[in-house]
């Protein structure tokens, strides 16, 4: 049972949407993509058709990346409980409604060229968290 957030979580998740018809139906993304939770950093990167690595990574190398999606702990939580609860993200918790209705930038970047990646492949991303309704998560205190 993965931990959110680690590697292991963020591995599960592509794991599960490299096995599915996902990219088939979505097309190819192309993004190295962020994840913040706290002080933690995540790289996810896709290519092509496939989540070809995940790792932990340091705030300086976050920085590099296309965007990066930051929100606090009980916020991510309540999204992936939501996910599980309904297979998928509803309403409020979809990564656009997050982007949209948040106070502070969602989807954070330097550059705004390399940020749109972010609603370019918004579809895909979504689909990669929409997946982990099929784990079961435990949540780090």
């Amino acid at each position: 049972m993965p931990q959110f957030p680690s590697v292991d979580w963020f591995k599960a998740a592509a794991d599960i949407l490299n096995k599915s018809d996902s990219f088939k139906r979505l097309g190819t993304c192309d993004t190295t993509m962020g994840v913040q939770v706290g002080d933690k950093h995540y790289e996810v990167d896709f290519e092509a058709f496939e989540v070809a690595e995940v790792k932990e990574i340091d705030a300086k190398r976050a920085e590099e990346l296309d965007f990066v999606l930051v929100q606090p702990f009980d916020a991510w939580k309540a999204m992936l409980l939501n996910i599980k609860e309904h297979g998928r993200a509803e309403h409020e918790f979809t990564l656009n409604s997050l982007d949209l209705s948040s106070e502070v930038e969602f989807a954070k970047g330097k550059d705004y060229h390399r940020r749109d990646a972010f609603y370019r492949f918004n579809q895909t991303i979504q689909e990669y968290f929409d997946m982990t309704a099929k784990l079961d998560t435990t949540f780090a205190a």
